[in-house]
């Protein structure tokens, strides 16, 4: 008799009459699919999920998104601080302007924060409404996922692509908003369900990207193409390299990774903020 016949006929240890080829990946007990608790490191019985892996439900999903909650105070505080309060007005005070994304800036005074801080500040109610929702949205289902340090990795990352990809296009104009990151966020996610077998575009996901790129090329006068682009590239590369790296239980490489990628996009910020830009 050969392993695989072996294998057919284990039962579950819960229930006798069913026939499984999956065991516990910790205590290695067979366990059909109405026991089976997925973990990252595989499948586990009822006992051994509660009490070596902590399983993530609704309500901890819901719970635990710890940086995202201090990225939407942080935009929160600085918009109120920037005096950009128009319904969807663009402009403020010192604080608008000392650090919002602008390529002479950058180029000509070094003001190389900007690369940063530009991802913080927003034109009007409706701007910062729209990024802190989807934030709020992505960053409960990612961050759970990822764990807070990698979410924050994740997230610099993309905002980082998001400066790149706006100063190439047009270095010369005023940006502002978290939607190079919040993009990110979207391409990450729909990376995580690729690499589950999931087509996005046949999820919310997917269509939350679609729906926003048109909006982005529909006002492309006031909306910025290329940091929205920039960032849902970035973020999906960052994520490949985390999800990547977690597979295969190196994540200090996921970490160089990221760290690769936002050298790369602050040395092309740096050179674009120089130049015409594409479109000029």
């Amino acid at each position: 008799m050969d392993a695989s016949a072996g294998t057919a006929t284990k039962t579950c240890y819960r229930h006798p009459n069913r026939v499984t080829g999956v065991s516990c990946s910790s205590c290695g007990r067979p366990i059909c699919p109405d026991c089976m608790t997925p973990t990252s490191v595989g499948m586990r019985c009822p006992e051994c999920a509660r009490q070596r892996t902590k399983v993530h439900n609704m309500r901890t999903m819901t719970s635990e998104p710890r940086v995202t909650v201090a990225l939407i105070i942080v935009n929160a505080v600085v918009f109120l601080g920037s005096g950009s309060f128009g319904v969807g007005s663009a402009g403020g005070n010192s604080l608008y302007r000392n650090f919002a994304l602008f390529g002479p800036s950058i180029d000509v005074n070094n003001e190389y924060w900007r690369l940063i801080t530009g991802g913080f500040l927003h034109a009007g109610f409706i701007h910062i409404l729209f990024n802190m929702y989807l934030l709020w949205i992505l960053g409960q289902m990612l961050e759970p996922l990822l764990g807070s340090q990698r979410f924050a990795t994740l997230y610099f990352t993309a905002l980082l692509w998001g400066s790149f990809g706006a100063l190439l296009l047009k270095p010369d104009a005023v940006t502002v908003g978290a939607s190079g990151a919040v993009f990110g966020l979207m391409g990450a996610a729909a990376v995580e369900l690729r690499s589950r077998g999931i087509n996005p575009f046949q999820t919310n996901i997917g269509m939350l990207i679609v729906l926003n790129l048109a909006l982005s090329f529909a006002f492309s006068g006031s909306i910025s193409v290329g940091g929205h682009i920039g960032g849902l590239v970035g973020g999906a590369l960052a994520g490949m390299a985390l999800g990547y790296a977690d597979r295969h239980r190196q994540r200090a490489l996921g970490y160089a990774a990221c760290a690769v990628l936002s050298l790369f996009a602050i040395v092309g910020a740096i050179a674009a903020a120089g130049g015409n830009g594409l479109t000029g």
